[in-house]
């Protein structure tokens, strides 16, 4: 059935529903599991009248985001572990989330993609987009998703 499945998570109820489906489904399977976290870069402003922030300060910020993403997977991890499933905890870098959730998916050979959907509609999706629907639109490999 699969060997590898991506678990994409953003710490969201509904993305914990992913995760524990995902990992249900490598149990069953037998597949072992990439837990992924994707990390935007800290926005700079470019525009007149933004506040100019300190590069520090934005790497401290960045460093934070990123143990906090580690910590997450790194739950993910854990929860494999309990069902006797193998997980590989990644976070990646990247303000196109879709983009790096193919990527990874890629990267580490998974032949199955598993994250939630938000389910928005209307003007909230025109303005917060959907990175499901991106995955599901731009991927080679299947998508399983929950709402």
């Amino acid at each position: 059935m699969y060997k590898r499945i991506l678990i994409a998570t953003d710490g969201s109820p509904l993305s914990d529903k992913a995760v524990e489906h995902g990992l249900s489904l490598a149990a069953l399977s037998g597949a072992t599991v990439v837990a992924l976290k994707v990390v935007p870069r800290y926005p700079r402003s470019y525009f007149e009248g933004g506040m100019p922030v300190d590069m520090n300060d934005v790497k401290r910020i960045e460093a934070q985001w990123g143990d906090a993403a580690q910590a997450m997977v790194d739950g993910v991890k854990a929860q494999g572990g309990a069902q006797g499933v193998t997980v590989k905890a990644v976070v990646a870098k990247s303000d196109l989330v879709a983009e790096a959730v193919i990527a990874a998916a890629k990267k580490h050979k998974c032949d199955l993609i598993v994250m939630a959907s938000h389910g928005r509609k209307g003007l909230k999706r025109l303005l917060l987009g959907s990175e499901t629907q991106h995955v599901l639109t731009h991927s080679h490999i299947p998508v399983l998703v929950l709402r």
